[in-house]
């Protein structure tokens, strides 16, 4: 392990972990609203929006799935001595980290059980940017409309279709995070 795993953590874990749930819950039951994550300073490449997001819902029994460059010893180090979760196949985790094309095909994700729907994975997908422009977004959460810079559009549809299975999404840019559920209707602008 290196000595830099033991860095970039929260200063105050108890208080910086609480604000970074409440932006991370607000963000899901807000699709399409941008929510800043301060606090933490992960080995690059991961962001500070997908750390805190790591730190904040990745335990012992939580498995996580680096994709791309994010999987790489620094991440890797800094997630066990942080959080302690295990790295797991991309079909057996609970959480996926990784940019848009790192993750694909997206079948090879978790999406739930008739029973069980919440046994899906979490993705979070890193992204260059984050704005409240692009596509359309209606449903759970949406007053009339939002919109959100979504990477594809086709992927979502397809998810949404599938609902009450599927995967659910947390986008991340810096320190910025957005969300996805898989209830949102998504729409070409």
């Amino acid at each position: 392990m290196t000595p830099e795993a033991l860095t970039g953590g929260f200063t105050n874990a108890a208080t910086d972990a609480a604000i970074a749930f409440r932006a991370a819950l607000e963000a899901m039951a807000r699709p399409g609203t941008l929510h800043r994550m301060a606090g933490v300073i992960p080995p690059a490449p991961l962001s500070p929006a997908a750390g805190a997001l790591l730190l904040t819902l990745a335990d012992t029994t939580t498995p996580v799935h680096l994709a791309g460059a994010v999987d790489c010893p620094a991440v890797r180090d800094w997630i066990t001595f942080h959080t302690g979760a295990p790295f797991a196949p991309a079909d057996q985790a609970d959480f996926a980290v990784g940019g848009w094309a790192a993750l694909q095909p997206l079948t090879r994700f978790r999406i739930g059980q008739p029973d069980y729907p919440d046994r899906s994975t979490t993705l979070i997908v890193e992204l260059p940017a984050l704005s409240t422009t692009g596509a359309t977004l209606r449903g759970p959460g949406i007053r009339d409309t939002a919109q959100l810079s979504l990477p594809e559009i086709a992927a979502f549809r397809a998810n949404r279709a599938l609902f009450p299975l599927g995967f659910d999404c947390y986008f991340t840019s810096g320190d910025t995070l957005a969300a996805l559920p898989r209830s949102t209707l998504v729409e070409e602008a």
